[in-house]
């Protein structure tokens, strides 16, 4: 599959006010990409602007992705996305005992349901011209279900296999995709778990880690491999043995 150039057209990183958005959307502009830099904050984006290596290399553009229709109008006003990395996600720590269905229906509809409003949008103009790149931002959560990720797991768990099928679906269009399945980054998300979190990666590095591999011919770019490696070995485990495994490892 062909990987996308600056010369192909914008980048799109949507998420891009906070964490690995920010950061990403800083280093494709340092590789001499114009990104259309997306969240809903639009203050955080003028701020972001300012910080790019060069005037006009990262565009603010505004938008909810749980608004179909605002996410469409929002692109329309600029040139072809070559490169679409879709980021934007939330995550609220849940349990059981306070099962949260309006929290969980945020969840999904954020995660999952915004990143098919992104792709609705871009995917028409892709196919015609058979040619694009897309990287859907995941996370090892969703390999095996995990405590305090009832929702999040979920939502990520769809957006694996969403992936999978996208790319057997495009892939005939000359349309790469791309997952990207992070472990524990230095983020303001994770600054919400009361929970330790195994080799938590500075956003900076992740950042890297994330546009290096949308150069390569991977489909998964995952880091930090010291951890999400042993995480997808334990995808082919025993039930029991997995279970067992985790509840020794993550505090109760």
């Amino acid at each position: 599959m062909h990987t996308s150039t600056p010369a192909d057209g914008f980048a799109w990183v949507t998420g891009a006010s906070s964490g690995i958005g920010e950061h990403v959307a800083l280093a494709l502009a340092a590789d001499g990409w114009t990104v259309l830099a997306s969240a809903r904050r639009a203050e955080s984006l003028a701020a972001l602007a300012k910080r790019a290596p060069g005037p006009g290399r990262i565009v603010p553009v505004a938008l909810d992705i749980t608004d179909a229709e605002g996410v469409k109008t929002a692109l329309a006003a600029h040139g072809p996305v070559a490169l679409a990395v879709l980021n934007a996600g939330t995550y609220e720590p849940d349990a059981a005992r306070s099962l949260d269905p309006a929290m969980f229906a945020r969840t999904i509809d954020v995660n999952l349901i915004g990143t098919v409003n992104c792709l609705a949008a871009i995917l028409p103009a892709m196919i015609d011209r058979q040619k694009g790149q897309v990287a859907i931002v995941s996370s090892v959560a969703g390999y095996r279900g995990l405590p305090q990720s009832l929702a999040y797991g979920a939502s990520k768990a769809a957006l694996n296999n969403m992936a999978e099928s996208l790319k057997l679906d495009v892939e005939r269009y000359g349309i790469k995709v791309q997952l990207v399945c992070p472990g524990f980054i230095k983020t303001p998300l994770t600054d919400r778990n009361d929970f330790p979190m195994p080799f938590l990666m500075p956003v900076e590095r992740a950042a890297a880690r994330l546009v290096a591999g949308l150069k390569s011919h991977a489909f998964q770019i995952t880091f930090p491999r010291r951890f999400t490696w042993p995480l997808l070995l334990l995808r082919r485990f025993p039930d029991a043995l997995y279970f067992m495994m985790v509840r020794r490892t993550v505090p109760k």
